[in-house]
């Protein structure tokens, strides 16, 4: 079976290894005649990018990059961005990368044309109407990993250095015109990286899966998403030039990201707050969340997770599937709590408290208080 397609679902989506090579005509079709490539630091100089800067400069569309991109990236990198499209005159980006990378390309894109503070359009009520939409430049997308799904997404997930709380700027632009998913581009990441991004997809699906809300098209999704993720990610973290396998991850990631429309939930909640204070790897944390998370929604999930471990291929019902995680988690090396990730006496209360007004919050099976919410947050310190 080829591995190679055009879909045009969420978006428009040019699928297969060696497809980078159409990121002028990408640019073309999504009406880019002078983009900004924005990417994060740790990419700016490798090969991929340089390729791909190549590319954007043999077909007379200039070389211009902006990469002043944290892990966790912020209202500063945004501002920065913003600066830099301005200055360069440009009329587009290419947002190029992981999950940091593609959301502050998507923002810089967003923002560029806007006069109101970022704040101003946060992922709440009807909030995104605040933004003057033709003043959007278009976007192109090309994800260099395999987790967050950024790509196939309607908004990025921006820290407020101040309060350092994860904040969610949402717009139906946001949506890139054309993505290009590449999965050669995914061969050099290391090992800790295709297992930590590799997990993030699983998670969107898991939570998508079991968000209580009505959406059967996500459902579905998730569920294929998630049977994905057990065939595959094994083989891509034992073998990176596995193209196969990296394909379908970068299928699961996208996947995901379109499923979680349905819903995410304490798995996000608590990965947020998290990240924002401690700036740990986005996947890793929630995987490092999942098996707690699981437990806790337990009472109002556990048929659901029969129904999916019954059609990825795991016995045992609702608690197979926890013992298939934990394994799973166990094999790629992901620790077991929050002290073995490196945080030493997190802030609890504080943890807490940012998980209580996340967004993702919403999505979960059974109401987050600030007592059960604590008590979670326990059984993972």
């Amino acid at each position: 079976m080829s591995i190679t397609a055009n879909w045009s679902y969420p978006t428009a989506i040019r699928f297969g290894a060696g497809r980078i090579s159409e990121i002028a005509d990408a640019c073309a079709a999504a009406g880019i005649k002078k983009p900004l490539l924005v990417t994060d630091r740790g990419l700016a100089d490798m090969a991929i990018t340089t390729k791909t800067l190549d590319l954007l400069e043999a077909a007379g569309l200039g070389r211009a990059i902006f990469a002043d991109v944290d892990p966790n990236p912020n209202e500063k990198n945004a501002e920065a961005g913003v600066k830099a499209f301005r200055e360069g005159g440009h009329d587009g980006v290419v947002a190029f990368g992981g999950g940091s990378g593609l959301d502050l390309g998507k923002l810089v894109a967003f923002y560029a044309g806007q006069t109101r503070p970022l704040w101003d359009f946060e992922d709440i009520g009807d909030w995104w109407t605040r933004a003057d939409a033709d003043a959007i430049a278009p976007i192109v997308a090309v994800p260099t990993t395999a987790g967050t799904g950024s790509e196939v997404g309607r908004a990025s997930v921006i820290t407020n250095s101040v309060t350092a709380e994860k904040k969610i700027i949402f717009h139906p632009k946001f949506l890139p015109s054309v993505v290009i998913c590449d999965p050669e581009l995914t061969v050099g990441m290391p090992k800790f990286i295709t297992a930590g991004t590799g997990l993030d997809a699983f998670a969107h699906c898991v939570e998508a899966f079991c968000s209580p809300h009505y959406h059967p098209m996500s459902q579905g999704i998730a569920l294929e998403g998630m049977r994905l993720v057990k065939e595959y990610l094994p083989r891509a973290y034992a073998d990176g030039t596995d193209i196969e396998a990296r394909a379908n991850m970068m299928s699961a990631a996208a996947m995901g990201a379109t499923a979680f429309q349905k819903g995410l939930g304490a798995i996000h909640a608590l990965s947020h707050p998290i990240g924002a204070i401690y700036h740990t790897h986005h996947g890793t944390t929630n995987a490092v969340c999942m098996p707690a998370v699981l437990q806790f929604n337990k009472p109002a999930i556990a048929e659901r997770m029969e129904m999916a471990a019954n059609y990825i291929g795991i016995t045992g019902g609702f608690d197979g599937f926890c013992s298939y995680v934990d394994d799973l988690n166990a094999s790629l090396g992901i620790p077991k709590t929050l002290s073995d990730l490196g945080i030493e006496n997190p802030d609890i209360d504080r943890i807490v408290a940012g998980a209580l007004i996340d967004p993702s919050t919403g999505g979960n099976p059974i109401e987050m208080t600030a007592e059960n919410t604590k008590e979670l947050l326990l059984k993972i310190a």
